[in-house]
This record gives C-alpha cells, structure tokens and sequence, in this order.
C-alpha cells in the first residue's frame, strides 16, 4: 500500500511538472486545456432544462393520462453521426394528483443539439418524440396511445422535481462542483499517460454520481430504424368564416389514395391538434390554427375520390 500511495505521488508530481512545462513552453495550449477542462466540468453540472411538454395516454395495464417533459440536457451526448443511435435518458415515472385528476409524469431528456435541430422540423421533432414514447414503452412495460399533443405549457410538475428525477443527485450543486474538484486530481491522474505529453486527464463525473442502473443512458434506436414508414398524405387545411369574415370552422381534406373504406382510417382530434393514421399506410399530424370543439366535430369519407373531409367546429 506504501509502494503504491508513493507511486501515485510520483505521478501527481510528473503531472503537475508537465503542466508546468506546458504552460512555458505553449502557453496558448496550456490555455486552450485549462479552458476546455472547465467547459466540460461546467457541462457535467449543468442541470437538464425542460423544452416541451405533450400529453399521452397510458392504455395497459391501466389506463390512466401521461405527460412527458422532453428536456434538453448537455450530461446526454450527441450522435456520433447520422447513421448512429439517438441516446436519450428516461427518469422515473411519478404519478400525481389535481383535485379529482390522477395522472403520471415521465422525464426524458436529449442532448441540446438534437433537440435544437428539430425544433423547425415537425419530421424530425416527431421521430424524438415517437423514440421516447417507444423507449418509455419497451423500459416500464405498458403500452402507449399513438396519439399525443403538445401542451402550452413546457413542463409538467415542479421543474426541480424534473431536474433530481434525471440527475439522481440530492445534494447542491455547489457540494458537487466541490467533490468534483476535489476528487478530480487523484481519480483522473491514476488513469492519465503521463509519458505521453499529447494525452492529457479528461474530466469525469465521480462514480458515484453516476446511475447505476443499466437504462440511464439508452441508445435504443439508430436513425435508420426509426425513420417514418407511414406516409404523410396530401390535404388541404382551410378556415371557412361567415359572411362577416368570422371564422366558423376549420375544414380538412385529405387525399388517401388506395383507401376504399372508412374503417381503415383512425382519426383523433383535440382542441388543438389533429392526427390521422391510415391502414400503416398514411399518417398526418398537424397542429391547429384555432382551437376547435371536439364534441361537435364531424368527418365522413368519398369513397369514389378516397377523401377523408374532417370539419372542426371553432369554439
């Protein structure tokens, strides 16, 4: 233990030497190094950040009102290329209450890039949330509705609730930039090359700050399996007003060409979105320029053009 305790200190020693050396003779390395340690030390103690929130339904085993906070989070790394998975983390599922509501709260959170490059792309947007609805599915065992909206709302429930169901950390951040800091030297020099110059100690989060449990970091399905197969119909989205250019209802037609009955088609409509699935053949999502009433809201089906005519009602 002796021998051990003082080769440890010969390489902390080397360390801090080579360091030394760096910042003589490139000063702008050493620079470059020191500040590139402190962006990925301050990466690994950013919280996630929530972006949106939608609304599912839990169907098996029971049937019971989902919502699920999409959070960006830089602890989540990027893709390594197109063709690579999507890694994503997935927090405990909370059930909670409002007056007489009960409903459940997931977590899930990707890198800010990803999420950022779908933010304009209702296609990509729509691929993340379909992979965390699957991963939700394949992790708890239950069974999702297909249909889901986007809240007003970016987040359900309290926001530091969010942040300690995907961090797994109870302590300050402050206590952790602390045991960072302090365990950082003696963990990462053990690993480190000091023979080689050019290979330099990264900064990690402790052990024990890291889940244990195997689903923390999922990389469950790769951009090629998770590409839409249904395609996207083409329709026609009009405000019909009154003589008094009042907007009445919004009137829907789509083309499904191949379709012959109105059994093929699975139509759901909220305040404020519309989804249509077709046969695993068509799939239209769209979200609402004005929020329609539900109740009195009315399609039928031209079997002779196949076009389904979706009239929604303004409230």
């Amino acid at each position: 233990m002796e021998s051990s305790s003082k080769g440890l200190l010969t390489q902390v020693t080397q360390f801090w030497n080579l360091l030394d050396d760096l910042a003589e003779s490139n000063p702008e390395g050493y620079e470059k190094f020191i500040q590139q340690q402190l962006k990925e030390g301050k990466q690994l103690c950013a919280a996630p950040q929530p972006q949106l929130c939608l609304q599912t339904r839990i169907l098996k085993p029971k049937e019971k009102i989902l919502f699920i906070n999409l959070c960006q989070w830089k602890r989540i790394p990027a893709p390594q290329s197109s063709t690579h998975p999507v890694p994503l983390s997935v927090g405990r599922p909370e059930d909670m209450s409002e007056t007489s509501d009960v409903y459940t709260v997931i977590d899930v959170a990707y890198n800010p890039d990803v999420l950022q490059a779908a933010e304009k792309d209702h296609v990509k947007k729509d691929q993340l949330i379909q992979i965390a609805m699957k991963c939700i599915e394949e992790q708890l065992q239950i069974t999702l509705s297909q249909f889901y909206h986007i809240t007003t709302f970016k987040i359900k429930g309290n926001i530091q609730r969010m942040k300690k169901n995907l961090m797994g950390i109870q302590s300050d951040p402050t206590d952790l930039r602390e045991k960072i800091r302090k365990e950082l030297t003696l963990e990462q020099i053990k690993s480190s090359t000091v023979s080689n110059p050019d290979h330099f100690p990264q900064l990690l989060l402790p052990k024990d700050q890291v889940s244990s449990e195997k689903g923390c970091l999922i990389e469950e399905i790769s951009s090629t399996e998770i590409q839409v197969e249904m395609k996207k119909p083409a329709y026609e989205l009009k405000m019909v007003a009154d003589q008094n250019e009042k907007p009445l209802k919004i009137e829907l037609k789509v083309e499904l060409p191949g379709i012959n009955s109105v059994s093929l088609c699975d139509l759901h409509v909220s305040e404020d979105d519309l989804l249509i699935e077709v046969s695993e053949k068509y799939r239209l999502h769209l979200n609402l320029p004005e929020s329609v009433d539900t109740e009195t809201t009315t399609a039928k089906f031209i079997k002779e053009k196949a076009t389904l005519i979706v009239t929604m009602p303004l409230v």
